[in-house]
């Protein structure tokens, strides 16, 4: 099919996704939606990407989260695929030429988990115990508030982290809850982390569906249509916050947005920032009322200044 060419109505549309159990869910979801609401054919293109493939290796060493989605764009980019279905914390702030994120829908759950088969809660661990998790947006939070713990790597994708728990090998690990609710794993969490405890990700608990710009127009407002608003506002100003912070695997931030409803809804953004060696951290805030996307970028700009004011030119250049 070349560039300019339209396919019939009859052409199946097939989204490229990860083949770990909750990407898969994921795109199983965002596929019947878009069956449901334009009775297209929709399928699906399973792939092994590179982040799937490095577990010895923290993410931050190896290129960072968009080896999750580099695979997915060259799928899209050689016509095997129509569209991609992101965690969109995992997405870069920055996407390829001429790729788009066409949508982001509402949010699950954004917070963290607390997973353990013996303790209730992140209070209940005793001094060294064991926490798993390989983000060091959770690491720099963890030494901040529980600098006695011993913190170690977990990688793969969430059966392989539960199984390592349940063989024994952490006290405790620190999971996204809105994955284990997605697959029907609540009951494994123990305890929800209230985000003034553990700030979460840019992003987090929202789907991202990124196609290219020229992209058939059906397609873009079939896609367009399962978006979101408040959840994309909310995300857009998280995001901004990381994109002016030069975010990625390897800094310690966190950026949240929530809406917080009244006469007026306004939307509350904060952000943290931890030190690369010592357990210190700076936090920013800022509330507005976005209407439009340039707006809700703004209050992450605005967070962001903040943040790179109150660290100083010596925490930055550490990071």
């Amino acid at each position: 099919m070349t560039e300019n060419a339209r396919p019939s109505s009859h052409t199946p549309w097939t989204i490229a996704t990860r083949e770990s159990r909750l990407a898969l869910w994921q795109a199983e979801h965002v596929r019947d939606l878009l069956q449901s609401r334009t009775q297209r054919t929709v399928q699906l293109l399973g792939m092994t990407t590179q982040g799937d493939q490095i577990l010895d290796r923290a993410l931050s060493k190896v290129g960072g989260k968009g080896l999750f989605v580099k695979e997915l764009e060259v799928a899209i980019a050689e016509g095997r695929a129509d569209l991609a279905v992101h965690s969109l914390k995992d997405v870069p702030m920055e996407l390829p030429e001429g790729f788009v994120l066409a949508a982001v829908m509402e949010r699950e759950d954004p917070r963290d988990a607390f997973v353990s088969n013996h303790h209730a809660q992140l209070s209940d661990l005793p001094q060294g115990a064991v926490v798993g998790t390989s983000s060091l947006r959770r690491m720099v939070q963890l030494r901040a508030r529980r600098p006695d713990l011993q913190i170690q790597a977990l990688r793969g994708n969430l059966d392989t982290r539960l199984r390592k728990l349940d063989e024994g090998q952490y006290d405790a690990i620190i999971l996204a809850a809105a994955g284990l609710k997605r697959l029907g794993l609540a009951s494994r969490i123990k305890a929800l982390i209230d985000p003034q405890d553990m700030l979460p990700a840019a992003g987090q608990g929202a789907l991202g569906l990124e196609i290219k710009g020229s992209a058939d127009p059906a397609l873009a407002s079939a896609v367009q249509g399962l978006a979101h608003q408040p959840t994309w506002l909310a995300t857009l100003a998280e995001r901004a916050v990381s994109r002016a912070m030069g975010g990625s695997c390897s800094m310690p931030l966190a950026a949240f947005a929530q809406w917080r409803e009244g006469a007026q809804p306004v939307l509350e953004l904060q952000a943290l920032l931890g030190h690369p060696t010592e357990p210190q951290l700076v936090s920013s805030s800022h509330v507005a009322s976005p209407d439009t996307p340039e707006q809700a970028e703004a209050m992450g700009l605005a967070v962001a200044a903040q943040l790179k004011a109150q660290a100083g030119p010596a925490w930055l250049a550490a990071l």
